[in-house]
C-alpha cells in the first residue's frame, strides 16, 4: 500500500513539474517527442515499484579502535620512509666531508714536505688550493649539521609514533619502526667514524704545520744571520 502510495504521489508532481516547465517556456514544446520517451521511462520505472525503494549496499562498520590501529599504522609507514631518506642523506654527506678532509690533509702535508723548496709563484699558487678547499670542508661540514639535525628530529618523529601505534593496541606497528630506529642509528654510527677519523688526522697535521712553520721560520733567520758580515754585528 506504501509502495502504491509513493508510485502515485511521484507521478502526479512528475506531471506538475512537466506542465510547469512547458508553460513557463513554450520553446521546450519542440522536445515533445524526447519528453514522452522520459516521461514514459520514469512512468514504468514508478509502476514497477522500484523508485522509492532503491536498496543500498551498507558500509563496513568500523570501530573507533580499528580506525585509531589503521592511522596509527599508516604513521609509523610515513615515518619510517622520512628515517630511512634521511638516514641515507646523512650518511651521504658524512662521506662527502671525509673525502673533503682527507684531501685537504693530503694538500696541506704535501706543502708541508715542499716547505723551503718552492718558488714564490709555486707557493703562492699552492696555498689557493689548499684555501679553496678550506672553504669545500666547511660547505661540507655545514651541509653535514643540517643533516644531523634533520636525522636527530627524524629519530624523535619515529619514536612518538612508536609511541602513539603502542598505545593504540598497533603492536607490530610499534615494534617494527623500533626496529628501524635501531637500524639506522647503527648505520649513522658507523658512518660517523668516518668523519672522526678524518678530523682526528686533520688535527695531527695542523699540529705537525705549526711545529715544520716554527722551523723554517727558525732556519730562515739562522740563514740570514749567517749571511750577515761579522762588521755589522761588531759595535763601534
Amino acid at each position: 500500500m506504501a509502495a502504491l502510495w509513493c508510485r502515485s504521489h511521484y507521478l502526479s508532481f512528475f506531471r506538475s513539474s512537466v506542465r510547469l516547465l512547458f508553460r513557463k517556456n513554450p520553446a521546450n514544446r519542440k522536445s515533445h517527442s524526447w519528453t514522452s520517451v522520459l516521461y514514459s521511462g520514469l512512468a514504468a520505472l514508478a509502476v514497477g515499484g522500484r523508485l522509492c525503494a532503491v536498496p543500498f549496499k551498507q558500509v563496513e562498520n568500523l570501530s573507533h579502535d580499528s580506525l585509531v590501529r589503521r592511522a596509527a599504522s599508516l604513521v609509523t609507514d610515513s615515518s619510517s620512509t622520512f628515517l630511512s631518506q634521511v638516514t641515507l642523506a646523512l650518511i651521504d654527506a658524512v662521506t662527502e666531508y671525509a673525502k673533503a678532509v682527507h684531501t685537504l690533509i693530503a694538500l696541506q702535508r704535501r706543502y708541508l714536505a715542499s716547505l723551503g723548496k718552492l718558488s714564490p709563484a709555486e707557493e703562492d699558487a699552492i696555498w689557493q688550493v689548499i684555501i679553496s678547499q678550506r672553504a669545500e670542508v666547511n660547505h661540507r661540514q655545514d651541509e653535514l649539521k643540517r643533516f644531523e639535525l634533520t636525522w636527530a628530529t627524524s629519530v624523535r618523529l619515529c619514536e612518538t609514533a612508536a609511541e602513539a601505534a603502542y598505545i593504540s593496541g598497533a603492536e607490530n606497528a610499534s615494534i617494527m619502526i623500533r626496529t628501524n630506529i635501531q637500524l639506522a642509528q647503527s648505520q649513522v654510527e658507523e658512518a660517523q667514524k668516518l668523519s672522526l677519523d678524518a678530523e682526528k688526522k686533520l688535527a695531527e697535521t695542523k699540529v705537525m704545520e705549526v711545529e715544520r712553520m716554527t722551523q723554517h721560520a727558525a732556519s730562515l733567520e739562522s740563514n740570514n744571520d749567517e749571511e750577515i758580515p761579522d762588521a755589522y754585528l761588531r759595535e763601534d
